[in-house]
């Protein structure tokens, strides 16, 4: 009886339909914390890995090696938009003028009392977020957190927030 069984096992396991493994790819995730724990390049380096857009959600944004970075991509051909708290209309280091004078498109969101998002979406599977504004203070100075996300399921829930932001966003030309 049992070797009837195994038989079987091996003519149905034999005759089973394959059936290909799809190649997604697998999350990943990488946790930097502030001061000096390398925050600032790690968004750095995600930027210069850009291949086709990147979506920036920022509360304070004075960081000037991530503002070259998207720049740097904007000039690589890549799809760079930011959407930005209204304080950085009036901010004295904002790095809004140098993006809208770089070519980038910049928005206002005016529609909440703080617009307190501090995200980047790449490639519409990769999000870096966490408590870390877009500063040279919050590198150097502040205690905190960013996290690196490479997923797409989350990446796609990340675009379609950052969507409705710039939706009700006002473009910002510049000072």
């Amino acid at each position: 009886m049992k070797l009837r069984f195994l038989t079987v096992l091996a003519v149905a396991l034999f005759l089973a339909p394959i059936h290909p493994v799809s190649a997604q790819p697998i999350p990943s995730t990488h946790v930097y914390f502030s001061p000096h724990g390398g925050c600032t390049e790690s968004v750095v380096n995600a930027l210069n890995a850009a291949q086709s857009t990147i979506q920036v959600q920022a509360y304070s944004f004075t960081s000037a090696p991530i503002a070259k970075a998207l720049v740097d991509a904007k000039r690589r051909g890549i799809d760079v938009q930011v959407v930005l708290d209204k304080s950085q209309r009036t901010e004295k280091y904002s790095s809004a003028d140098f993006l809208v004078h770089a070519g980038i498109r910049v928005w206002i969101d005016e529609k909440h009392a703080i617009a307190h998002n501090k995200i980047i979406v790449i490639d519409s599977h990769k999000v870096i977020t966490g408590s870390f504004n877009f500063t040279k203070a919050a590198e150097e100075k502040n205690a905190e957190n960013l996290l690196v996300i490479d997923d797409p399921d989350i990446g796609a829930q990340y675009v379609e927030n950052w969507m409705k932001h710039q939706a009700h966003s006002v473009p910002y030309e510049g000072k």
